[in-house]
């Protein structure tokens, strides 16, 4: 019998452990709930304002999709770690980013990601992922890009920290024994080419560029701000002016106000040239038929959804409200151009994280069988400002149109004789923070015969 006491004895000792972790447990549960109960308030007052930053949209999507799992096994399990919320995104975080960029085979996007998560944890910071394991999918990121040294120099730095990593020691050997190829490849050439070279005028020498994307690097550069700066005899060429159309009827006694954005190729903003009652009331008939943005497949011709186009759209006929069929007699005043062939309004709305990649809007094979030509201009309202991000960029000329609400820029795509103008190559920039709405009308020729005669040349 006295055993029994010692036994019940025990048992009492771990029923106590029992509870002192259930309370445990469940103070952790209560700290996370009141975290999320707080925030959830915070968000309901403005829903939009709060997902339009990049970093609370991101760590939504990250709690919904394991967050919340790794609750349930706290809540179904003895013991686990609790989750505390930050503001600001951690390694672990950008590798994650990295991971999903990796499985798409977009190494550009993984090399960045994979790069700044390395970054933080050589600052210091705590995290459940390891360098290690970010430098294996970084040097194998920036092999694919073809950048062999730099991706065996980071293979040399994973064998520091582990010397036993088995695909390290093996991409080592082949990293080695791919540039050691190289480099007697290149020998060979230089030894047969030599006499060459001496009987023609001498050639530089190229090199694999650091650029391996000059285009993206240059659309990156723009919606970062870091665009190309007009020379002082160019930018003395644009004005601002108070525009009728040559003396248009509606607008010989209120002309609009309109400012030159860019030269070649010609850009125009329009100013307060759509109220808030007409941005409100566009928004409201576009929201309900909002549908994730397509794209022309060049294979199948089909419309399909693009990863380089990340929005929301909708169409807009000018027989569904009187709002609309006012907006595209404006523009035909504005522009001198015939509505009769143009594309219905189109809608767009971009969220965080929402962009268009560089794109023509023109058509560079023939459209005769639709009847209308190519589309000949671009006309795009603004219809909200955004916190950061969301600019209309040009890469090959390093124009770059900030949003402003309220206002629309026009440009033509083709030149008067009906060819494609290639400088007006564009871009809608990533948003970064907030929630953008623009809307467009893309003209086209048939129609324009007379309103905009050809010229002389192909590029009149």
């Amino acid at each position: 019998m006295t055993d029994l006491l010692y036994t019940e004895k025990d048992l009492v000792t771990s029923l106590k452990d029992y509870v002192q972790a259930e309370e445990s447990k469940l103070e952790k549960i209560k700290k996370w709930a009141d975290k999320l109960d707080s925030l959830s308030a915070t968000a309901t007052q403005d829903p939009e304002g709060f997902l339009g930053h990049p970093v609370n949209a991101f760590k939504l999507m990250k709690r919904l999709n394991t967050e919340w799992a790794e609750l349930e096994s706290l809540v179904l399990k003895d013991m686990t770690d609790g989750v505390t919320y930050r503001s600001t995104m951690t390694a672990e975080d950008c590798f994650e980013l990295g991971k999903i960029a990796y499985t798409e085979a977009d190494y550009y996007h993984t090399e960045l990601w994979m790069a700044q998560a390395l970054k933080q944890l050589d600052e210091g910071e705590e995290s459940a992922v390891d360098k290690v394991t970010v430098l294996d999918y970084l040097s194998y990121a920036i092999y694919q890009q073809g950048e062999m040294e730099r991706a065996l120099e980071l293979t040399n730095r994973l064998l520091e920290i582990d010397p036993d990593h088995q695909r390290a020691n093996s991409n080592v050997k082949y990293f080695e024994y791919q540039l050691k190829k190289q480099h007697q490849e290149e020998s060979e050439k230089a030894m047969k080419g030599q006499e060459k070279r001496e009987k023609r005028a001498p050639k530089t020498k190229r090199k694999r560029t650091n650029d391996p994307l000059p285009e993206r690097n240059r659309y990156e550069q723009l919606c970062r701000g870091e665009g190309v700066k007009l020379t002082p005899r160019r930018q003395s060429r644009l004005f601002c002016r108070y525009f009728d159309n040559g003396r248009s009827p509606r607008y010989l006694l209120g002309p609009v106000k309109q400012e030159d954005e860019w030269d070649s190729p010609r850009i125009v903003r329009y100013h307060d040239i759509i109220s808030e009652s007409e941005i409100a009331t566009v928004k409201e008939l576009a929201k309900p038929r909002l549908r994730r943005a397509t794209v022309h497949d060049p294979q199948t011709g089909e419309l399909t959804t693009a990863q380089y186009r990340v929005s929301k759209s909708a169409w807009l006929t000018a027989y569904e409200h009187p709002v609309v069929a006012k907006i595209n007699q404006r523009i035909e005043d504005i522009t001198g151009l015939n509505m009769d062939t143009a594309e219905e309004l189109q809608v767009a709305n971009y969220g965080v994280g929402g962009q268009y990649e560089p794109h023509f809007d023109f058509g560079r094979v023939s459209k005769d069988e639709l009847g209308t030509g190519n589309r000949i201009a671009t006309w795009l309202f603004y219809m909200s400002n955004v916190t950061a991000g969301g600019a209309t960029v040009f890469p090959d000329v390093g124009a770059a149109v900030w949003p402003i609400k309220g206002t629309a820029v026009f440009w033509y795509n083709l030149f008067a004789s009906g060819e494609g103008d290639y400088s007006t190559r564009h871009a809608a920039c990533p948003v970064l923070v907030g929630n953008k709405w623009v809307s467009n009308k893309w003209i086209h020729e048939r129609g324009q015969e007379f309103r905009r005669p050809c010229g002389l040349t192909e590029v009149e």
